[in-house]
């Protein structure tokens, strides 16, 4: 049987298709704006036929009703990474949450620590061999497919043909829904002066024919605002949104200077808008690849001059960098930050920047603390830090003893806060360590341990 015939063989409705899910499957989302929503609401209008079906994803760009309490019985959600929808049903106890690093999300799949039922997703229609594109969510959606025992498709006009290793034949699909779907839109972020002052300083880190890695949000998008006058720029990142498209346009971001895939921007999704989704199909310039490869340290640091800049909610005076936690609640996940960390800093003169405002809550919460809130997960740990950029500034810590780390951040805190923070450092760091003693002159670091501390350690070993 030829595709063609194959592929009209397959072809069902929505509720036809997700009439193959059994109760107890596990079923695997395709990633934020590639979600199949025509065929996730067919699901949950025929949520009756199930009971605890567990849904498996990343950020949700769609309505995940499958987190509602009314359908609590039907679903079960299994958040690898918490977004606006899934937040709450998350922190009230309706749905679980599995930390993980981007970079291993496929090998829960692959090596079936979470063995895969099904899979649904929206890819692209066939081209003249029968491929059919993963289009602007490749990352874990690929090998969630190519590990399941069953691959239900939305197969739309509207998704990019993107290169790479980013394709499925039909052949390895099971039931194919057409719709005139469009990828979910973000909208680009509106950018406000603190944004501003938080990217000049980060655009000051970057020089001509570095590799970028850039998140999403109005962060990455004011640093790109600054990047006007950079030569030669490269793309390994694991997402990127409109901000490259204008830099690409440019003639800033060529790629003509990357060691790895030269002439090539490599990532695994992309978050945006038509003009993104635009540029991104059939683009021989744009390389798409599963998140395990782009997102792998290893693979990173292959890029020489890799600069990765992401952000954070909160930082201590260690170091210690907490982006996916507040407090015992999960706001978001662990997603590629750490992969990007550690590849910059393996990669030959990379750099590693996590940047964010000085403050929350409208000015009211410092996000330079002395200690990580109870019950705050450490998404980056203090000896992978390298430099912390708000918009008061930038703190290089690499090298930096804690007595030193936690001066560098008082400097960079928002000024309302300084005092009390330094009060703290004194009371940490000085008045309440009867160990501790001002360095000698001559010594780098600020302070170090008195005589008698080998005693004192030993009794802590016991």
């Amino acid at each position: 049987m030829s595709w063609q015939s194959s592929y009209k063989h397959k072809i069902v409705t929505a509720e036809e298709a997700v009439g193959h899910i059994q109760s107890g499957n596990r079923v695997v989302v395709g990633h934020a704006c590639a979600s199949p929503e025509a065929l996730l609401s067919a699901m949950v209008e025929n949520k009756d036929q199930y009971r605890d079906v567990e849904i498996v994803h990343m950020v949700s760009m769609g309505a995940s009703a499958y987190c509602l309490p009314e359908n609590n019985p039907h679903f079960i959600h299994n958040s690898i990474f918490a977004g606006p929808t899934s937040r709450q049903a998350i922190n009230q106890g309706r749905a679980i949450f599995t930390p993980c690093h981007f970079s291993q999300i496929p090998k829960l799949f692959t090596d079936r620590i979470l063995p895969v039922d099904v899979t649904l997703c929206m890819v692209s229609p066939p081209d003249e061999h029968g491929m059919c594109s993963f289009g602007i969510s490749v990352d874990y959606t690929k090998p969630a497919a190519e590990s399941s025992r069953l691959v239900i498709a939305e197969v739309t006009p509207h998704m990019p043909r993107t290169l790479g290793d980013s394709f499925i034949h039909v052949d390895q699909i099971d039931w194919i829904v057409e719709t005139d779907a469009r990828p979910t839109i973000l909208n680009p972020p509106t950018i406000t002066p603190t944004d501003e002052a938080v990217g000049g300083h980060c655009a000051e880190l970057i020089r001509d024919g570095d590799c970028l890695q850039l998140g999403i949000g109005a962060m990455p998008d004011s640093i790109l605002g600054f990047l006007g006058d950079k030569k030669d720029l490269g793309v390994h990142t694991e997402m990127f949104s409109d901000g490259v498209v204008d830099l690409v346009e440019a003639g800033v971001i060529t790629c003509s200077r990357k060691n790895l895939h030269p002439g090539k921007m490599v990532a695994t999704f992309f978050m945006g808008t038509e003009k993104l989704y635009s540029f991104v199909h059939n683009n021989p310039r744009v390389a798409m690849y599963s998140v395990d490869y782009t997102n792998d340290p290893r693979v990173i640091a292959q890029n020489d001059n890799l600069v990765s800049i992401n952000s954070a909610l909160q930082v201590d005076f260690s170091g210690q960098v907490v982006s996916d936690t507040i407090g015992f609640n999960q706001y978001s996940g662990t997603g590629g930050q750490l992969d990007f960390v550690r590849g910059a800093t393996w990669s030959r003169g990379g750099r590693s920047i996590l940047a964010f405002h000085s403050t929350a809550a409208r000015g009211s919460i410092s996000r330079i603390v002395p200690c990580i809130d109870r019950g705050a997960s450490v998404t980056t740990p203090r000896a992978d830090v390298h430099y912390i950029v708000t918009e008061y500034g930038v703190a290089d810590l690499r090298g930096k003893s804690v007595s030193q780390r936690a001066k560098a951040l008082i400097d960079i805190a928002h000024p309302n806060f300084r005092e009390d923070l330094r009060r703290e450092f004194e009371n940490l760091y000085l008045k309440d360590n009867p160990f501790l003693r001002p360095m000698p002159e001559g010594r780098r670091s600020g302070y170090w341990p008195h005589e008698h501390d080998g005693d004192y350690l030993k009794q802590l070993a016991v």
